[in-house]
């Protein structure tokens, strides 16, 4: 077969779009923001549970942008006794799935936190993508409203645990019975996003609800076909109020919690208090205009989706973190959560004889019962290039042992960060050759010892 040819069937490597591969500083970093998060859910009183990335189809809802096409809006398939799987949406409908299948067995109010990737089918574009984690906590079982005025306390005390300051972020409270009630007294003039995303809200400015708040406080009526408005809207601002002097009380200023009617949640399964967690510093857009960051994450409660499965509703209330948005936004403002110095690689105990991986295998297996991260090199390269590896694994130290070392019964430790440091001072290649920095001889019964220094030493 020709070269030509070969070429031609070679596949080719592809990324399917609206899908991300991820290395190891940006996993690192996510990990510790997610510590961060899950630090907070935990003061709370939260605890973890694990739903599968697969449902049956009919068990996700609401949550499908059109029942009648499995397909559209989430990613589905039958299986082999005819029924609809798909993967899931959110992380929402799998819990009411969870909590509705073990509710005698749960504690109520149940408490829990959930991370985890979720999938979309839907067309990609520019941070729209069809896989992506989401890190919720909600609460079951708890009708009041100092539920729902927690999870807005949760949200800004999380906000900033993940490095965003006072003043950064707004944690904004609506109520979608407000929304019900201001649609009838209006008119149509709101929209619903069928995927579920973040929407526009009913078109009020600050004038407009605030007009229609002090209505409703006044008890006035027009006539008796805007009764059923007002009383939705006197409910709404009831339940508003209590929450803000909830959150008050507890120390959340309006800077921190702010009642705002103009926030919308798509979703249809809301049936009070919706909630956004807003960044307000603003970043430069596509164009390089300045523009606020906006939203990374909402929730709000949602008393009918345990029901669906028991026949009676059960109050529930909760909130979501978009985990790629927020990462996103901690890069924006530099947040040492994610912009902390990278994690340190393994030591790398260099091959210099061939004959002698056994000997080489040992001293990694050593380092590593010892605690530390350590790997021996496994190409077939000489050593300026397993050099050059060590430096591209991050690695912090090279243990490398020769003839000589091996006659001697040493080994000679090469500190890469120290030795990177001394050679920005040093003025010539010759002279950086002569003074060999930061290396030292050791005997081999001192290894894991003298690599425990070197390390500690590193960190000071």
């Amino acid at each position: 077969m020709s070269s030509e040819n070969t070429k031609a069937n070679r596949l080719k490597a592809r990324l399917p779009r609206g899908l991300a591969d991820r290395g190891p500083s940006e996993i690192g970093a996510t990990e510790r923001m997610l510590g961060a998060i899950r630090a907070v859910y935990e003061r709370y009183g939260f605890e973890p549970i694990e739903t599968p990335f697969i449902e049956y189809t009919d068990a996700l809802g609401k949550f499908l942008p059109d029942q009648d096409r499995p397909n559209e809006g989430v990613f589905s398939f039958k299986d082999d006794d005819e029924q609809w799987l798909s993967l899931r949406y959110d992380l929402t409908a799998p819990l009411a799935r969870h909590v509705a299948e073990n509710f005698d067995a749960l504690p109520k109010p149940f408490r829990s936190y959930r991370v985890g990737w979720v999938f979309r089918n839907e067309k990609p574009g520019p941070g729209r993508f069809r896989q992506f984690m989401q890190f919720d906590a909600d609460t079951v079982g708890a009708p009041s409203p100092a539920a729902d005025a927690e999870m807005c306390m949760m949200m800004a005390d999380v906000m900033e645990a993940v490095g965003v300051k006072r003043g950064d972020y707004v944690i904004k409270v609506n109520s979608r019975r407000l929304l019900e009630g201001v649609a009838q007294l209006l008119g149509p003039d709101g929209r619903r996003d069928e995927s579920g995303d973040f929407t526009k809200g009913v078109g009020l400015d600050a004038a407009q609800a605030g007009a229609i708040l002090s209505l409703v406080k006044a008890g006035k009526l027009a006539n008796t076909d805007t009764v059923e408005a007002l009383a939705l809207l006197a409910e709404a601002a009831s339940g508003l109020a209590t929450i803000a002097a909830l959150a008050a009380a507890a120390g959340y200023g309006e800077d921190r919690i702010r009642i705002d009617p103009s926030v919308v949640r798509g979703l249809e399964y809301y049936t009070g208090p919706v909630f956004e967690a807003e960044l307000t510093f603003k970043v430069p857009n596509e164009k390089g205009q300045p523009v606020v960051f906006g939203s990374v994450g909402g929730g709000g409660r949602y008393d009918g989706l345990v029901g669906r499965f028991r026949g009676e509703d059960v109050p529930a209330t909760g909130f979501s973190i978009g985990v790629s948005r927020l990462f996103s936004a901690l890069k924006a403002v530099k947040s040492p959560v994610v912009t902390g110095a990278e994690a340190p690689g393994p030591v790398v105990v260099l091959v210099m004889d061939r004959d002698r991986v056994a000997d080489y295998q040992k001293m990694a297996a050593r380092l590593r019962e010892a605690g530390i991260k350590a790997e021996m090199y496994l190409g077939g390269a000489g050593m300026k290039a397993q050099m050059k590896y060590a430096d591209r694994r991050n690695a912090p130290l090279v243990v490398i042992q020769g003839g000589d070392e091996k006659a001697k019964g040493e080994v000679q430790l090469k500190d890469l960060v120290e030795g990177a440091r001394q050679a920005q001072a040093i003025a010539s290649h010759e002279d950086y050759k002569a003074a060999r920095p930061a290396q030292l001889a050791v005997a081999e019964a001192d290894l894991v010892a003298a690599v425990k220094e070197a390390l500690a030493r590193q960190k000071r």
